[in-house]
């Protein structure tokens, strides 16, 4: 019977180490951010109607129900981790924000963001340089992302609060490719 309630307990562990682990490989584990900084966050970055608010590894979500509440913005979270996809859609269902407010269980790196006019993260420096690229091909002109903590190697902030470890970044204008300029031979983003 001991032998049994150990297995049990050793199993239990190990599951609740993976739910709540695992979406570290991916871009960072889980650490809400405070309700003071969510709102600096969007503040930040001009959110408002017009605006979808994409969350990459939105956790409880806290950003995507205060972009819809507050700032009437239509707003999705993308979560890895199953129990916050569930906690999350719970939080979104209770503030009756449903035709507001979607969230995706999902790798980010895998989901389309070319909607998003807002990009709001807390990852980690090396998530945020994998998704550089995601972020510049796919966000459209003007598209506004702002991180907490981590900023983006080679892409300058357009603002910064560095009393709350908030930069804001704009997209870029792409380079418009002409029949004899190919996206080979086009010039690098400098950004």
């Amino acid at each position: 019977m001991t032998v049994l309630l150990a297995w049990i307990t050793i199993v239990s562990v190990s599951i609740l180490g993976v739910f709540l682990l695992w979406s570290t490989s991916i871009g960072a584990g889980w650490q809400p951010t405070s309700r003071t900084k969510v709102r600096k966050m969007l503040e930040m970055c001009g959110v408002g109607p017009s605006d979808v608010v994409y969350d990459l590894g939105s956790g409880d979500g806290r950003i995507i129900v205060e972009a819809a509440k507050t700032y009437r913005a239509r707003a999705v979270g993308v979560e890895a981790d199953p129990i916050r996809v569930i906690l999350s859609r719970f939080v979104v269902g209770t503030n009756m924000l449903k035709d507001q407010v979607r969230v995706v269980w999902g790798n980010f790196f895998h989901i389309d963001l070319s909607e998003a006019t807002v990009v709001t993260l807390f990852l980690s420096q090396g998530a945020n340089r994998k998704l550089k690229a995601k972020l510049l091909s796919e966000l459209r002109p003007g598209a506004r992302v702002v991180s907490y903590v981590w900023t983006f190697d080679g892409w300058s902030p357009t603002s910064t609060d560095s009393d709350d470890d908030i930069s804001l970044y704009v997209v870029p204008p792409h380079e418009r490719l002409t029949p004899d300029r190919t996206a080979a031979t086009a010039a690098p983003h400098s950004v």
